[in-house]
């Protein structure tokens, strides 16, 4: 599968889906139109078995600049209409983040900012290069954090931090982002691509089911408790041992060779 519009890029290559932003000249700044390609994108990723991991970059030497203010304005600006804006449009790609159940990586390859960074905050990994700069930046515009922001950095780097940042809009360095864990990895900029491709490679290689049924476990585990957490992953262990994917792994290890998954 492989489309492309002006502004967002969509294809499949090696069981990865890219997702690449694509307004290099606006710091791919995004529309109404982005958003809808963007979560549909990851939509289709889900239901597509060739699809194992899922990666969403900007073009260029920047991530995403957050909402381009012209491409999403209306002309009813009322309480309603700006709800409206937020939910039926900026919202959806969270909302489809949230369904995901497969890997889903940033790779901020340069300045995120505003809902740009929380677009990068609801990853499961982020992977920056050392140009990065990223900030919250919705105060500086007199708004509250609007794509997420109050909900993942907190949770992200806690409490304390967190508030610093979106009370400020300040903007960190990659080198803090990686002090801080609001991202996970930091390598130089010449060396980004390749790194982002590789390890979107390496989780690709894994066995699907027990990937995805590990991010399942891991979600559901957070707000609960041990108790019902091992009675979850016994249930996961009891299905995954079923997969033929599974098997090959087992397969794979005892023939010291490397194993061939065919997915769900």
């Amino acid at each position: 599968m492989t489309t492309a519009t002006t502004t967002v890029d969509v294809h499949v290559e090696n069981h990865v889906g890219w997702i690449v932003l694509n307004r290099p000249d606006k710091k791919n700044s995004f529309t109404s139109d982005m958003l809808l390609r963007w979560s549909q994108a990851l939509r289709e990723f889900e239901a597509d078995d060739r699809v194992r991991v899922v990666v969403v970059r900007g073009a260029g030497d920047s991530f995403c600049a957050g909402a381009d203010i012209d491409g999403l304005a209306e002309a009813d600006r009322t309480p309603l209409a700006s709800r409206r804006l937020m939910t039926d449009h900026v919202h959806r790609v969270a909302r489809a983040v949230e369904d995901l159940t497969k890997p889903l990586i940033a790779g901020v390859n340069g300045v995120a900012v505003g809902a740009g960074m929380d677009m990068a905050l609801m990853c499961d990994y982020r992977i920056a290069a050392a140009r990065t700069r990223m900030s919250e930046g919705y105060i500086r515009v007199g708004l509250v954090p609007g794509d997420g922001g109050c909900y993942y950095l907190p949770r992200l780097i806690g409490v304390s931090k967190a508030l610093r940042l979106l009370w400020t809009g300040e903007f960190v360095s990659a080198a803090q982002a990686l002090e801080w864990g609001i991202v996970d990895e930091v390598c130089p900029d010449e060396e980004f691509d390749t790194r982002l491709a590789t390890f979107a490679a390496q989780l690709a290689a894994q066995p699907p089911v027990a990937v995805q049924l590990i991010k399942r476990a891991v979600h559901q585990a957070i707000p609960g408790d041990l108790r019902t957490a091992l009675d979850l992953i016994a249930s996961h262990q009891a299905v995954v041992q079923s997969t033929a994917d599974s098997q090959e792994a087992m397969a794979a290890f005892r023939e010291h060779r490397a194993p061939r998954f065919e997915g769900r």
